[in-house]
């Protein structure tokens, strides 16, 4: 598994204002939306194109178009919806899937409680998007069923990102995936932060994103 972490003067300044506990929603939903979009640039550098032929005002030329069928875009609920629009800003033809899946704030395990995803994705570009890489459990089990169901580029995008969710992920997929599944996994994001602390939240972080993003608990 991948991962790269965006280094640009933007991206950190735009994360910056999004760590700051007196950022109230309104602002934070627009940085998000806007540090997205950055991530999204970056995170889709490997989108298949193919070769197509076109008129200019001029002469013929051949440019590119993205490939079918379309990339997938699977923001995971309920916190994941606040990066669909900076991702889909990029992406509009892009089909849009949606998985609910939380987190058990005792046993730290994910739960799904919403899954409205294609059962065949034989051949597809999948574009997950989750705020917070934290203990790892939740983006795990979603990468695990991209895969299962046929997937075979997915690409994570994250604000934030702690050195024992991005472990955890790689381990649990390697001990669940078949070794010759084929797919290419990676990890976009922001930032890796230094920890998790005990409740398994990212230190320093920016706290629950999902709580800053829409204002309730």
């Amino acid at each position: 598994m991948e991962t790269l972490v965006v280094d640009h003067p933007l991206v950190a300044h735009k994360l910056t204002t999004l760590r700051n506990v007196q950022t109230d929603s309104p602002t934070f939903r627009r940085l998000t939306d806007e540090l997205v979009t950055l991530l999204a640039y970056e995170a889709t550098r490997d989108v298949r194109v193919a070769d197509v032929t076109v008129d200019t005002p001029l002469t013929p030329m051949t440019g590119v178009q993205l490939t079918r069928p379309t990339p997938l875009v699977v923001p995971i609920l309920r916190a994941g919806l606040g990066m669909l629009d900076g991702m889909t800003r990029l992406l509009p033809t892009a089909e849009i899937g949606f998985l609910g899946m939380a987190r058990d704030e005792r046993t730290l395990q994910p739960a799904t409680y919403a899954d409205r995803l294609p059962q065949d994705l034989s051949g597809r570009q999948c574009y997950v998007l989750d705020p917070m890489l934290a203990t790892g459990g939740t983006l795990a089990a979603a990468l695990k069923l991209l895969v299962d169901r046929g997937a075979d580029h997915i690409t994570a995008i994250c604000l934030l990102a702690a050195p024992e969710g991005l472990s955890a992920v790689e381990k649990k997929l390697t001990e669940t995936l078949r070794a010759d599944h084929g797919a290419t996994l990676r990890v976009v994001t922001a930032a890796v932060d230094q920890r998790l602390d005990d409740n398994g939240f990212i230190v320093p972080g920016l706290g629950d994103a999902g709580d800053r993003l829409y204002g309730c608990s």
